[in-house]
C-alpha cells in the first residue's frame, strides 16, 4: 500500500469554528431553507423511469455535504433575501445548483472510471456507464427546468455560463493529461473551471436573486471562485497526501490517470533530471510499476509539492475572506470567512 504524505495546515489567525464545524454552523444558519431546498431535490428526482429514482436514491444516500447550495441559501441571506415580503426562488435555485453539481459528478465517475466516491461505490460501479451518463443528463435538463421556472434571464445566463465553463474545464483537463509541459496558468484554468465556476456561481446567484448591486454580485462571485480554486487545490493536495478512508476514493487515481494537478507540476518542475525522467515515464507514458506510487510520494515530500500546493490554497481562501469586505459584519459573513478557512483545514 502507497505510503502518505503527512501534512499539517496551521488553524487560522480569526474564525471560532474549526474544520466542519465551520460548515455546520453555517448550514445551521439557513437550516429551514436547507430542508425546503432538499424537498425540491428528492421532488425532482422521481421520474416514471424506475432506473433514474433508483440510481438518484444511491447518490442522496451516499450523502454529501450539500456546499454548493448552502453557500446558494447563506449569500442570499447575506444579501437580505428573503426579505420581509417573503420569497423562496433561492431555494429551487439552490437545488439547480445541486443537480449540476451531482450531474457533473456523475459524468466525472465515468470518465476517470473511478469506483470509489465518498467511501462508497460510485454509481457507474453499480448501475454502469451508460445508466451514470444518462441519468446525469437527466440531472441536467431538470436543473434547466427550474431555471426557466424561476423566470429570470439574469439567472439563466448565469447557471447556463456556469455549466458550460465546467464542461470547457473538463475537456480542458482532459487535454492537459499526461502534458508535463502544462504550464501553471492553464492547470488554474481547469480548477477554475471544472470546479471553482459553479461555486461562482452558486455565490452570485444569492445577490441576484436580492437585486443587489453589481459590485456586490461581483464580490460574491470573486469569493465562489476563491473559495472553489482552494477547494480544488485541496482535494489535488489529498489526492497524495490523505488516508483513503479519510479521502473516500482511492489515494492515488490522479497520479494512476495521468492528471497533471499542481503536486505534480510542483514535483517535476523542482525535481533533478532522473526525477524528472521519472515524472515522464509514470505520467506522460502511463509507464507504471506497483511502487511508482510511494517514488511519487517520496519526490513531492521531497520537493514541497504538497506543503507548496496547500499553502497556494490558503491564499485563495484569504482572497475568499476579502471579497466579503463590502459587506457588513454579521453572523452569516463571518460564517461564510469561517467556510473559506474549512476549505484549507480539511487537509489536516
Amino acid at each position: 500500500m502507497a505510503l502518505a504524505v503527512r501534512v499539517s495546515v496551521a488553524a487560522p489567525e480569526n474564525g471560532v469554528h474549526a474544520g466542519e464545524d465551520a460548515l455546520a454552523s453555517l448550514a445551521e444558519l439557513v437550516r429551514e431553507d436547507l430542508r425546503a431546498c432538499n424537498r425540491v431535490i428528492v421532488q425532482n428526482m422521481q421520474s416514471q423511469v424506475e432506473l433514474i429514482p433508483q440510481l438518484a436514491a444511491h447518490l442522496v444516500a451516499a450523502g454529501g455535504k450539500r456546499l454548493r447550495p448552502i453557500l446558494t441559501l447563506a449569500c442570499a441571506r447575506l444579501c437580505g433575501y428573503p426579505g420581509p415580503e417573503g420569497g423562496a426562488r433561492h431555494i429551487a435555485l439552490a437545488a439547480c445548483v445541486e443537480f449540476i453539481h451531482t450531474a457533473t459528478l456523475l459524468h466525472d465517475d465515468v470518465v476517470d472510471e473511478s469506483r470509489l466516491r465518498r467511501g462508497l461505490a460510485t454509481a457507474n460501479a453499480i448501475f454502469g456507464n451508460k445508466a451514470s451518463v444518462l441519468v446525469g443528463d437527466f440531472l441536467f435538463s431538470r436543473s434547466f427546468q427550474l431555471m426557466t421556472e424561476d423566470g429570470s434571464l439574469a439567472v439563466l445566463r448565469l447557471l447556463s455560463n456556469a455549466a458550460a465553463t465546467i464542461a470547457e474545464g473538463e475537456v480542458l483537463q482532459l487535454v492537459t493529461q499526461n502534458d508535463l509541459s502544462t504550464r501553471d496558468e492553464r492547470y488554474l484554468n481547469v480548477i477554475q473551471g471544472k470546479t471553482a465556476a459553479l461555486f461562482a456561481a452558486a455565490c452570485q446567484i444569492g445577490a441576484v436573486v436580492a437585486g443587489r448591486s453589481e459590485a456586490e454580485e461581483q464580490a460574491l462571485s470573486d469569493f465562489g471562485l476563491y473559495i472553489g480554486t482552494a477547494f480544488q487545490l485541496v482535494d489535488d493536495a489529498l489526492d497524495y497526501a490523505a488516508d483513503q478512508a479519510e479521502l473516500g476514493k482511492t489515494v492515488g487515481d490522479d497520479f494512476r490517470e495521468g492528471k497533471i494537478t499542481g503536486p505534480v507540476l510542483v514535483a517535476y518542475n523542482a525535481g533533478s533530471e532522473p526525477d524528472r525522467a521519472f515524472w515522464r515515464r509514470t505520467i506522460e507514458r502511463s509507464e507504471q510499476t506497483d511502487d511508482d506510487l510511494d517514488r511519487a510520494l517520496v519526490l513531492m515530500e521531497q520537493t514541497g509539492a504538497i506543503v507548496d500546493t496547500l499553502a497556494r490554497a490558503k491564499d485563495f481562501a484569504e482572497r475568499a475572506k476579502a471579497a466579503l469586505s463590502v459587506f457588513p459584519e454579521s453572523r452569516v459573513k463571518q460564517c461564510l470567512c469561517d467556510v473559506a478557512d474549512y476549505t484549507v483545514r480539511r487537509a489536516r
